[in-house]
């Protein structure tokens, strides 16, 4: 088959937040990904990460995913999903195996992986993932690729991610209600660092908080291992309320003053400058000072951070985060967010946006689109692996032969037990 009559491998991404559905479809390239199509509805279906209104949120995930197939000029009908929410809980486990004096096989890989993954959990619970962190072998620890290595015993120690079963079936049963096909459920933070990280920084440590609507999603990072992941249930409409509360307006209007005029430190804000404020119940606007609008801000941007930073202290992480703290996610682009961040972590922190990305740059290099671009390297990640390589049209190069999305999905068997390998 020429060519020119290749047809082109599309991905696809859902995101499914507190405040809105974010939908992205990309053209796998050899060098990376391609956006193609983005879809943005707000909704108010879902409440930390949880889905309440099973009907509302399907509605506005075949809005999205109308808007995204308009753009790319095609259709999807297949999709990663990204999970988060208060509902999700992780912890660590080890697993041990024996090898006998010979040399680790992929099967011994395979082997202790699962060793470390038979613990109990609730009949409640499903595991999402299990992601390697470091691999013994014998004495000798800090191994990250044990293969080829000999001796007598092999360890493991996994990060081990797990949803509650219902709150999973529900966002899958919404996905599935709008005429889509999940391919794999993805924890949202873990999906995020795929995108906005550097290998360098997961190497010498970090610390990802994704502040979406209603929560700020943590993972983090040390020796290029994911090590904790944690949901604070406190988000940017949290923001929101407090400024429509404190100037007695609306919410809709206090998303503007927040978005427009809000910064994280009042004192930085020069003079007396002042805006207007929408009123309720048919009353006149009002002008107020614009440190007003300040103050209140960042009262909740203070309590947030420090939210985050006492979860990494009680986890001990702080000393082992060399590169910092990375934040994303809608609500971090609050205007003096990281300067705020640098006094209350006191270790550097900086916004995160996607990296490696092409096609429509100028949109999806911004922190809302952080998941949705991490989900669509996630996805090609996983088909590089099954197909081996792909050309610039996004084309499988070993028999000549072309695959779309669709033509996969009967690999997925293999997909899922590569997964166990990418972290």
């Amino acid at each position: 088959m020429s060519k020119n009559n290749r047809k082109p491998i599309y991905l696809a991404a859902l995101d499914i937040g507190s405040t809105k559905v974010v939908f992205s479809i990309a053209q796998a390239k050899s060098d990376g990904i391609e956006v193609i199509g983005v879809g943005v509805v707000p909704h108010l279906g879902v409440k930390q990460g949880a889905v309440v209104n099973i009907e509302s949120t399907t509605e506005a995930i075949i809005k999205a995913k109308e808007e995204a197939e308009l753009m790319a000029g095609t259709e999807v009908n297949e999709v990663y999903l990204g999970v988060g929410g208060t509902h999700m809980q992780s912890f660590q486990s080890t697993g041990m195996v024996a090898i006998s004096g010979r040399e680790v096989l992929e099967n011994d890989i395979e082997r202790v992986i699962e060793a470390a993954k038979a613990v109990a959990i609730p009949a409640d619970r499903k595991v999402l993932h299990v992601i390697p962190n470091f691999y013994k072998v014998d004495e000798q620890d800090g191994i990250s690729d044990p293969l080829g290595m000999s001796g007598v015993r092999l360890e493991a120690s996994v990060h081990i991610v797990t949803a509650s079963k219902s709150a999973l079936q529900n966002s899958i049963k919404a996905t599935e209600k709008a005429g889509l096909k999940v391919t794999d459920t993805v924890l949202q933070s873990l999906a995020a660092s795929m995108a906005v990280l550097t290998e360098d920084e997961r190497k010498m440590g970090v610390s990802l908080a994704i502040m979406g609507g209603g929560k700020c999603e943590i993972i983090s990072y040390v020796a290029g291992s994911a090590v904790h992941t944690a949901v604070i249930p406190v988000g940017g409409s949290h923001f929101t309320s407090d400024v429509a509360m404190g100037l007695r307006t609306t919410q809709a209007h206090a998303e503007i003053l927040k978005c427009k005029h809000a910064f994280a430190i009042s004192q930085n804000i020069e003079g007396q400058q002042t805006i207007e404020v929408e009123s309720v119940g048919g009353r006149p606007p009002r002008t107020i000072d614009k440190k007003t609008l300040c103050d209140i801000v960042e009262a909740r941007t203070d309590e947030t951070l420090k939210l985050i930073s006492n979860e990494l202290k009680k986890n001990n992480l702080m000393t082992n985060l060399g590169s910092g703290v990375v934040l994303t996610g809608g609500a971090s682009q609050l205007k003096g967010l990281a300067q705020l961040g640098d006094f209350i972590f006191d270790i550097p922190v900086r916004l995160g946006t996607p990296l490696a990305v092409g096609g429509l740059t100028d949109v999806v290099r911004t922190p809302n689109f952080s998941t949705t671009v991490g989900l669509l390297l996630f996805g090609r990640k996983q088909i590089k692996q099954t197909i081996k390589d792909i050309n610039d049209d996004g084309q499988e190069l070993n028999d000549g032969e072309s695959y779309s999305f669709d033509s996969i999905k009967d690999l997925s068997s293999k997909v899922k037990k590569y997964f166990d390998k990418l972290f």
